[in-house]
């Protein structure tokens, strides 16, 4: 796509740093442009003041105007970069385009990379004004900065900006929740009903998640808090890992998003080495019996259940479980088809708009580009393929005890992460290079959304231990 266009693009970069440069000129040339004060004795001062009095009528309009320019020189944003002084920023901004690329040129789940990307661009701009961390620091909501505005450096005030308000949602946990009734709407729980072992191996795959979470904090040096929310990232699941997160480390929730969405995004490059070094030939090679056909009343009756049990056992964790069986009710019910696709099209679109801004306006120079980062990307890469990993392994453990002919085929056990579909298909890919006429899709789709379940509970689980 670009490639048909490069003048067009080499153009438009030519134009942006010859403004760049403009602007910078200006800047340079306004500050350089200050009159030093001139000390005069009393006569001199008389004269001079008698020559100005016949000229001060006709220069005031010019100097009036020679202000302004100052003033609105003042106001750029390439001058508060040079007052500055500081490279953070823009590393920031080079990292944004990077992303933004990957989003648009490559496809790295663009939905939401794409939005988080313009989000830390937003944020690290000189000047936007547009997120301030200092409202939320504490790990609470300081409602009177928000009311009164607050107090910069120099000494001004400055208002709570857009995304300051965009990121209650994320704040109070709205957002993610409004999400899983989307995914929830989405997603048939068909497969998993019709072949409830799967559910076994969707909670195996949350294995990376603990062991990501036992090294963050014994080895890493990541208190229990930073560390539960690392190790959601091997769940594969952004919104989850999000909501997760703002309760937990908000502070840390710009690079957890990032490395959660570049991992699922990641899922084909990730999994098959994983899976084909786990298994023998004979094993991908097993053919399972088709699934049987769910009735109505299974559909209607399994997001009802799931919600009370989940709730008498693990309540921390009904928010996002409860958003999403109320999501597949209103799929599976029959009566709400319009509720069903606004959940599915408007609903999600426009959370999604405002979450991955939001969060990636949180990715400011000062707490992203720190050490902590890159513990966190190599740690949420680990959880991720640990619960691939884990998926498989107990596959053939169960494979163990199972009769010939009701044998699993392990490759469906690393789509127990939640990256649905994504990690179903390549369960499907990886088996059809071995056998092109096995199908494993839907036999890896139960627990592919049994992952989706697994990882929403295992946030419940930190929730209640690390909250309080």
């Amino acid at each position: 796509m670009f490639k048909n266009s490069k003048k067009a693009h080499r153009l438009s970069i030519a134009l942006l740093v010859l403004a760049f440069l403009v602007c910078l000129c200006f800047t340079l040339a306004a500050s350089a442009s200050e009159e030093p004060q001139v000390l005069t004795t009393g006569t001199q001062n008389t004269s001079l003041q008698e020559e100005s009095s016949n000229q001060q009528k006709a220069t005031s309009d010019d100097k009036t105007n020679s202000e302004a320019l100052a003033d609105f020189l003042e106001q750029t944003g390439v001058k508060k970069l040079v007052n500055s002084a500081d490279w953070k920023p823009i590393v920031m901004i080079l990292i944004s385009f990077v992303l933004m690329y990957l989003a648009i040129g490559k496809g790295f789940e663009p939905l939401l990379l794409l939005p988080i990307a313009f989000g830390m661009l937003l944020t690290n701009l000189p000047g936007a004004g547009m997120f301030h961390s200092e409202i939320f620091e504490g790990g609470h909501i300081n409602w009177s900065l928000i009311k009164d505005g607050i107090t910069l450096p120099d000494g001004s005030t400055e208002t709570a900006g857009l995304i300051d308000i965009l990121y209650l949602g994320v704040k109070l946990g709205i957002y993610p929740c409004l999400i899983f009734i989307g995914v929830g709407a989405m997603t048939d729980f068909a497969p998993l009903i019709a072949n409830p072992k799967s559910l076994f191996l969707g909670a195996a795959a949350q294995l990376g998640i603990f062991v990501a979470f036992i090294l963050a904090n014994s080895v890493l040096g990541f208190n229990q808090q930073e560390a539960g929310s690392i190790g959601i990232i091997g769940g594969a699941d952004g919104p989850t890992a999000i909501y997760t997160t703002s309760l937990l480390s908000p502070e840390l929730l710009g690079p957890i998003a990032i490395a959660a969405y570049s991992y699922m995004a990641l899922v084909p490059v990730i999994q098959p080495p994983i899976m084909r070094g786990l298994t023998t030939k004979k094993e991908r090679l097993i053919r399972m019996d088709n699934l049987r056909t769910v009735s109505k009343k299974e559909k209607i009756i399994f997001p009802i259940a799931v919600t009370a049990f989940v709730a008498l056992i693990l309540p921390s964790a009904v928010p996002l479980i409860g958003c999403l069986m109320l999501g597949n009710l209103f799929r599976e019910c029959g009566v709400t088809e319009r509720l069903a696709k606004t959940a599915q099209n408007e609903l999600m679109n426009i959370v999604v708009i405002f979450l991955g801004v939001s969060v990636g306006a949180t990715a400011k120079a000062e707490s992203f580009l720190d050490p902590k980062t890159l513990g966190i990307l190599a740690l949420g890469i680990f959880a991720f393929a640990g619960g691939s990993a884990g998926g498989v392994l107990l596959a053939k453990f169960m494979n163990l005890f199972l009769p010939e002919g009701k044998k699993i085929n392990p490759l469906i056990g690393s789509a127990g992460v939640s990256a649905v579909p994504m990690a179903a298909r390549v369960s499907q890919k990886v088996g059809q290079k071995d056998d092109p006429s096995n199908f494993l899709l839907m036999h890896a789709m139960g627990p592919n959304v049994a992952g989706v379940i697994g990882s929403a509970v295992a946030a419940g689980v930190f929730i209640a231990l690390l909250g309080g």
